[in-house]
């Protein structure tokens, strides 16, 4: 192990020394250079460009992003990102995370056990929890995001554990925040819909002083049903102060606070086209003539959360090329869920999920009169996390050439509390049954604050990391990438039984990841690269996000993480105009060594597993004229198979298709101002057929587990009309059809999209 260990050091260490020479040669120029003259020596203050700029984006494009650790241009990154601003977020009526990434290719989602909507990158897990920022900074806590406070949202593709520490397999999502502008500009939107749909937002910008602003956001928004089952109540601010803005130091205190009331739709069960017998397969399907409203869960089911989040900013520019951002955050979050699992009654009553007694329900025998049971899936937990995150960013000459040097260290403490919530003796919880047409046969509505909380699972968590990176300019068309960041993990877990006992444990990781890039650049309109990444997951993020289970904690805490790979070769091409941007990328992401469990034990993890995913990738976003703006973003995943299976009995086997995969998925949206006033825009949003992640493979029929759910597609339409230039009404009808699809999937069920959404919007500014 020590020799391994050794020679993955080798590569990280040189690297850093290398750029430890770069940095000291460009300061042995700067000492070497004439001294200042007296009248010289006090260097006037730095202002930044932008520093005057109103607030808002009024484009569907942007040339920069923040997600790679500073402000860089997108076409000197050589990894995929794209960017959803805040026009097509409102555009659309985009106002939750999931919705937002729904606009981007290659995403899917897996309905977990939790409630947790586990995204999925090129068929990769993009954790909640682990690989969601806020402002470059982890957003570690599971809680439905929502979007009024959303300046942009920028998604990097692949493995980027170099820029952000363990993780990252699939890629990263950046919410980057509105930010204080040298302007007073106030907006108000109100929107009223189907659904009993009410959402107000209010963005004001006040310039206090010559180098300071106030921002403040805030929102509310409540809705009966909204169109997938479940209803909604959450309430939002955010405020932040900016001073010093544009000079040499330049502070920023926000606060933000996310309050979530909401119902809880956790999914439908799959349902079999026949029963069948063993030896021939019989396929898994939605559950037909269903509304995507319907709703079968307790009344009494709600999912409660709040976020909130303090945050301490300080920006030094040494100079217009050489500035340091060091970030503190405070955050505290809380999650209360109770919702019910919908499952087929049996004969006798009893609960029959398709998958474990498929002879119970199937489409011969479905109707309205079918009974579904309510079993009960809670999930209470707190989290409380710190951090400290230092990034320099710099622009110098050195050694003869140019260089772009980013470097930061970061700390992060996390506690986390899972409960368990048990029903006092002589106290019935039973939710009751339910009929297809909506028939109660039993209670629909409990009294869930009876229910006793108790600790059941936890962890603290110590993690820091540093890390370097280099973009140095060789030719004048030529640019390399070289980075390298090491991890260090400590996480202490305790898992307590009913009888309040404890077991705890401790696990250690030490990680290198790396980066490395080749642009060619032959002029300001195109960029061409390649590039090779790699990440980890630790083998402690299964018990930071679960806790629970016949897991060893023991065993798990001795098993090494999981190591993927990413290679791309890519385009970023500018049109003459500069007012359209195409992207365009072939990838190959592989998982190398994917954990699993140790059967028939079940008690520990392997990492004997390896999958792949191969495609292609393409952004269009822009001006075609004036006044006819689109975007797009496509992905095609022609090749994605499981290389090594990694079970038996559960998951996908050696030669399946991964699940969560489609082929074809992706959005194109598109806007034409067809007077000064009026402004008509449509899109689609699709995804090609797919199967649920983790099946369970069937030791009698291993057909009957390979089983892909309905493509879909659906349509939106948008239209505007400008009243002056401080009150428009926009009218948007997402889901035109009505159509009934999956969009979040699991073995056991799936979560049916939104439904048709007729929503309109009144917009002041002022």
């Amino acid at each position: 192990m020590t020799t391994r260990t050794d020679r993955r050091a080798l590569l990280p260490l040189g690297a850093l020394a290398a750029g430890f020479s770069i940095a000291g040669a460009a300061l042995a120029q700067q000492a070497d250079a004439p001294a200042a003259k007296d009248s010289e020596a006090v260097m006037p203050a730095v202002r930044a460009k932008a520093a005057g700029e109103p607030k808002g984006n009024d484009s569907l494009r942007t040339t920069t992003t923040t997600i790679g650790k500073g402000k860089q241009a997108l076409r000197d990154i050589p990894q995929s990102v794209t960017v959803v601003t805040e026009k097509l977020i409102e555009d659309r009526n985009l106002d939750t995370l999931k919705e937002t990434l729904k606009n981007t290719g290659g995403v899917s989602f897996m309905a977990a056990e939790g409630g947790e909507e586990d995204i999925r990158l090129r068929g990769f897990s993009l954790q909640q929890s682990g690989d969601i920022f806020v402002d470059g900074m982890r957003d570690p806590a599971f809680y439905e995001r929502d979007t009024f406070n959303y300046d942009r949202l920028e998604l990097l593709r692949g493995s980027a554990s170099m820029l952000f520490g363990r993780g990252s397999t699939g890629g990263a999502v950046n919410q980057v925040s509105k930010l204080p502008q040298l302007s007073d500009e106030h907006e108000v939107r109100t929107t009223l819909g189907n659904h009993a749909y009410r959402r107000i937002t209010g963005d004001f910008n006040i310039q206090t002083g010559d180098e300071s602003a106030l921002r403040l956001n805030a929102m509310y928004t409540k809705a009966d049903n909204n169109g997938s089952g479940s209803s909604i109540e959450k309430g939002g601010a955010a405020g932040a102060f900016r001073t010093g803005i544009g000079t040499s130091d330049e502070f920023t205190v926000s606060l933000f606070h996310l309050n979530n009331n909401n119902g809880m739709n956790y999914g439908l069960p799959w349902i079999r086209s026949t029963a069948g017998p063993t030896s021939t397969p019989s396929l898994n399907t939605l559950l037909p003539g269903l509304k995507p409203s319907a709703y079968f869960g307790a009344a009494s089911d709600y999912n409660d959360g709040a976020a909130s989040m303090g945050t301490l900013t300080h920006l030094h520019r040494f100079s217009n090329t050489v500035e340091l951002r060091t970030s503190l955050r405070k955050g505290r979050f809380e999650r209360d869920q109770h919702a019910s699992t919908i499952r087929f009654a049996g004969t006798a009553g009893t609960l029959a999920n398709p998958i474990a007694n498929p002879a119970a329900v199937d489409l011969s025998n479905f109707g309205p009169s079918t009974v579904l049971n309510r079993g009960a899936q809670n999930k209470i937990q707190d989290f409380e996390t710190t951090m400290l995150q230092s990034d320099l960013s710099a622009k110098f000459d050195a050694l003869g050439v140019k260089h772009s040097v980013l470097a930061g260290v970061d700390f992060a403490k996390d506690e986390k509390t899972l409960y368990r919530a048990t029903v006092p003796t002589g106290v019935n919880l039973n939710k009751g049954q339910v009929r297809v047409d909506g028939t109660e046969l039993g209670n629909p509505w409990v009294d869930e604050s009876q229910r006793v909380l108790s600790p059941m699972s936890g962890y603290d968590g110590h993690n820091w990391g540093v890390y370097a990176q280099d973009l140095v300019q060789v030719a004048p068309s030529w640019k390399v990438l070289g980075g390298v960041r090491y991890d260090s993990t400590k996480v202490d877990f305790r898992r307590i039984s009913v009888a309040d006992d404890t077991t705890s444990q401790t696990f250690k990781a030490s990680e290198w990841s790396q980066r490395f890039g080749v642009l060619f650049q032959p002029n300001d309109l195109q960029s061409y690269y390649f590039s090779w990444g790699n990440s980890f997951n630790t083998s402690a993020d299964l018990l930071v996000n679960g806790g629970s289970g016949n897991v060893d904690m023991a065993k798990l805490a001795n098993t090494p993480p999981e190591s993927s790979e990413n290679l791309e070769l890519g385009a970023k091409l500018d049109s003459e105009s500069g007012r359209f941007t195409t992207r365009v990328a072939l990838f190959r992401s592989t998982k190398k060594n994917e954990r699993n469990l140790d059967e028939p034990s079940n008690d520990s993890f392997l990492l004997s597993g390896k999958r792949h995913a191969t495609g292609f990738e393409l952004d269009l976003t822009g001006r075609i004229t004036p006044q006819w703006e689109v975007y797009g973003s496509y992905m095609w995943i022609p090749s994605a198979k499981v290389d090594k299976a990694a079970s038996a009995t559960f998951g996908n086997r050696e030669g399946d298709r991964p699940g969560l995969t489609p082929r074809h998925s992706g959005t194109i949206w598109t806007t034409y101002q067809f007077t000064p006033q009026l402004r008509l825009g449509a899109g689609v949003n699709f995804r090609s057929k797919q199967a649920p992640a983790d099946l369970a493979v069937s030791t009698t029929n291993p057909d009957d587990s390979r089983w892909e759910v309905p493509g879909w597609a659906t349509v939106d339409l948008m239209g505007e009309y400008a009243f002056n230039d401080k009150m428009s009404l926009k009218v948007n009808v997402n889901n035109v059809a009505d159509k009934y699809y999956a969009d979040s999937l699991y073995r056991g069920h799936y979560i049916p999209g939104f439904g048709r959404l007729v929503q309109a919007t009144l917009i002041t500014k002022f």
